[in-house]
């Protein structure tokens, strides 16, 4: 067994991104600012994007992109419930109806099929999430969206430098993109909304801040203009310069990141072929290139004679950290008593739900961190067995 603990996500944080957080303390400027504007700028220039806003987290991201959208009472969104809460809270919040999409059982992307079938004449939006670091299929849900009048935003909180159809993802559309410290890069907290609509854009960098008529901070005055005004309730969502001085370093060095994470997940591909209760995710059909955000695994429960949890237990005491990316939201103790979801509506949902695990993978990784992992579901299961 490891002498020491192996988390399962930990941020890669080096000198560089230490110096660069330092620099901001010590200039007397350190919320909104400057570097805010560079690490837009930079982001967009990264995914190819027209534009993109700084945010303190993607679900500030989601929350005001809602609100520029309208999204109320009467409105239905759809979006996966094998998700983080964030998205279906905010369509409660917002007064509107979460309506819940079944994935591919295999690759947890959800379905065009599942979203068709769900939309109605109130479906004002469809949020589908890029999972672990692999792309959803865009291309029928664009067709799908454009055919009926519907917004289409991305969660893409998983997908930093993941590609779709030889694109990264938010080159075009709007995507939601997250730097919480277990992603691909971290500002601590953070997030990024890119889009190629520029008036949405616009309205987004205005109710970010309180729904002032100018950003925090005025590129042209180098601060914010004093005779701001008011011009619609708006929100505290800015990201400070602290964060986005972090968030520049991180960005130069993602593509190195996910190259170390690309060499982790293929050791771990062939190091659990041969174990039968572990199912890895399968690959997307489709021309993609993987993030590897998450290496993501379905415990088979029956060959197991174990339980997900407490599979999960037992790995932690043999010192391997593990995720659960997610829980069936439907499923979720306030959506099933307060909107009467209940078990069997989404059968490839509550099937992962029950099985599904995240593996340590965070760059700083080994190939002999990933064989004590395996060696340790491999004792694990050896002791079931045996009882």
């Amino acid at each position: 067994m490891r002498a020491d603990f192996l988390p399962f996500a930990r941020p890669s944080i080096g000198d560089a991104d230490i110096a660069a957080v330092v620099e901001i303390l010590r200039s007397g400027w350190i919320t909104t600012g400057a570097k805010n504007a560079e690490f837009e700028t930079e982001f967009s220039r990264y995914v190819g994007a027209p534009g993109a806003v700084a945010l303190c987290s993607a679900t500030a991201g989601m929350h005001v992109a809602l609100a520029v959208l309208g999204v109320g009472a009467e409105d239905e969104l759809i979006t996966p419930s094998m998700t983080w809460v964030s998205t279906a809270n905010l369509a409660v919040l917002s007064g509107a109806k979460p309506v819940f999409a079944d994935v591919d059982r295999n690759t947890l992307m959800v379905t065009p099929d599942s979203v068709s079938e769900r939309t109605t004449g109130r479906t004002k939006v469809i949020v589908p999430v890029h999972f672990a670091g692999a792309p959803v299929d865009l291309m029928p849900l664009r067709r799908l969206a454009a055919l009926k009048g519907i917004h289409l935003i991305e969660d893409a909180a998983h997908a930093l430098g993941t590609e779709y159809m030889g694109e990264r993802i938010g080159r075009r559309g709007t995507a939601i993109f997250s730097f919480h410290p277990i992603k691909n890069i971290t500002t601590g907290e953070g997030g990024m909304l890119c889009s190629d609509d520029t008036r949405l854009l616009d309205r987004i960098r205005q109710l970010k801040f309180h729904g002032l008529g100018v950003d925090a901070y005025d590129r042209l005055g180098q601060g914010r203009v004093p005779q701001a005004e008011v011009l619609e309730p708006g929100f505290k969502y800015n990201l400070t310069d602290m964060a986005a001085a972090l968030g520049i370093t991180q960005l130069a060095q993602v593509d190195e990141f996910n190259r170390k994470r690309t060499e982790l997940a293929s050791h771990y591909a062939k190091r659990l072929a041969a174990i039968d209760e572990i199912l890895p995710l399968a690959s997307p059909g489709y021309s993609s290139r993987h993030a590897w955000h998450l290496f993501i695994v379905r415990l088979d429960i029956d060959r197991a004679g174990i339980s997900r949890d407490e599979f999960m237990a037992e790995l932690k005491e043999r010192n391997i950290g593990t995720g659960l990316h997610f829980r069936a939201i439907h499923l979720q103790k306030y959506y099933r008593e307060t909107m009467g979801f209940r078990r069997g509506m989404l059968p490839n949902t509550e099937w992962n739900s029950d099985r599904i695990l995240s593996l340590p993978l965070f760059p700083a990784m080994t190939e002999a961190d990933i064989d004590d992992v395996v060696a340790a579901i491999r004792d694990v299961l050896a002791g079931r067995k045996g009882r």
